[in-house]
C-alpha cells in the first residue's frame, strides 16, 4: 500500500465526492487551454479532471513512486506527467498558452505554488486549490481583519479571490492536523493595469507588514520624505487597514517623494 511521504508533505483526499467539487471549481475553462495538476499523488483529482475533454491535461509530481503509480495505473496519462518538483520546473518550456494551475496541494509549499502563479501570472487565468484553511484564510482575507497581510495583497492585486468550502481532516490518509480549505483564485481582466511597479509594491507591501502594529507614518519614514505625512490621513493608518488601490497609491508617493 502507498504511505504518504512527510517530506512531500503528502495527505492523500480520500472522499471522491470532494476532489469532483475541486475539478468541477474550475470556472473560466474558456480562457484557457490547459489544465495543470500540481501534487497529483494517486489521482484522486486527477481522474475528474481528465473529463475535460477538450482540454490537454498535465501533471506535475515530484514524488517518483506517485510517478510510478500514475504510470501503473492512468496509462492514457503517461504522455502528460511531469516528474519534477513544481517548484524548479519552467513552466514556459511546457506551456505557451494559457492554463488554469489545479491541486490538492502539498501544504509545504502552497504559498510558494501561489507566489510561483503570480510570477507567471500571464498564462495563469485561475487556480483552484486545497490549501492549509489558516493559508486559505490569508489569501482571500480583506483589509481590517488580523488575517489581512502581505500574501493578501500581492494576490489580490492581480486576482480576484474565493473562499469555496472548508474539508476536514477525516477526508484525508493520514488525516492533517489542520483543517483545510478550498479556495479559487480568478485572474482580473485589467491584471496587466497595476497602477504602479510591481517589484516597488512588493517592497513597500512587505516594508509596512514587517511592522504591521506601527501606523504607517513611523513605518514608511525610512522611504517617504516626512513632509508628505503632513495632512494625509493615510499615513495615520496600519496596514492591515489599507486597500490594495491604497497601496498601490502608497507605492507611487513612495517613489514620487523619496526621502533624503
Amino acid at each position: 500500500m502507498m504511505k504518504a511521504k512527510k517530506s512531500f508533505g503528502q495527505h492523500f483526499l480520500n472522499k471522491e465526492s470532494i476532489a469532483k467539487e475541486i475539478a468541477e471549481s474550475l470556472s473560466l475553462i474558456s480562457l484557457y487551454s490547459s489544465i495543470v495538476e500540481v501534487g497529483p499523488g494517486k489521482g484522486v483529482l486527477t481522474k475528474y479532471l481528465m473529463e475535460y475533454k477538450t482540454h490537454q491535461l498535465k501533471v506535475i509530481e515530484a514524488d517518483r513512486d506517485m510517478v510510478e503509480y500514475l504510470v501503473e495505473h492512468y496509462t492514457n496519462l503517461i504522455p502528460h506527467i511531469i516528474a519534477e518538483d513544481f517548484l524548479k520546473v519552467n513552466l514556459s518550456d511546457y506551456f505557451q498558452d494559457q492554463y488554469a494551475i489545479i491541486g490538492n496541494f502539498p501544504y509545504n509549499i502552497s504559498t510558494q505554488i501561489v507566489f510561483k502563479m503570480l510570477e507567471n501570472k500571464e498564462f495563469i487565468p485561475e487556480l483552484v486549490g486545497m490549501f492549509q484553511k489558516e493559508v486559505a484564510e490569508r489569501i482571500v482575507s480583506k483589509p481590517n481583519c488580523k488575517t489581512y497581510g502581505i500574501l493578501s495583497v500581492l494576490v489580490q492585486a492581480f486576482y480576484e479571490t474565493e473562499y469555496l468550502f472548508t474539508v476536514s481532516p477525516e477526508n484525508f490518509n493520514p488525516p492533517p492536523k489542520v483543517q483545510s480549505a478550498v479556495i479559487r483564485l480568478r485572474r482580473k481582466q485589467d491584471f496587466k493595469n497595476l497602477g504602479c511597479d510591481e517589484k516597488r509594491l512588493k517592497t513597500v507591501v512587505k516594508a509596512a507588514f514587517g511592522m504591521r502594529r506601527k501606523m504607517l507614518r513611523n513605518t514608511m519614514k525610512q522611504f517617504i520624505n516626512k513632509n508628505i505625512f503632513i495632512g494625509d490621513a493615510l499615513f495615520e493608518k496600519r496596514p492591515e487597514n489599507l486597500s490594495v488601490e491604497e497601496f498601490i497609491h502608497l507605492t507611487n508617493l513612495t517613489f514620487k517623494y523619496p526621502s533624503s
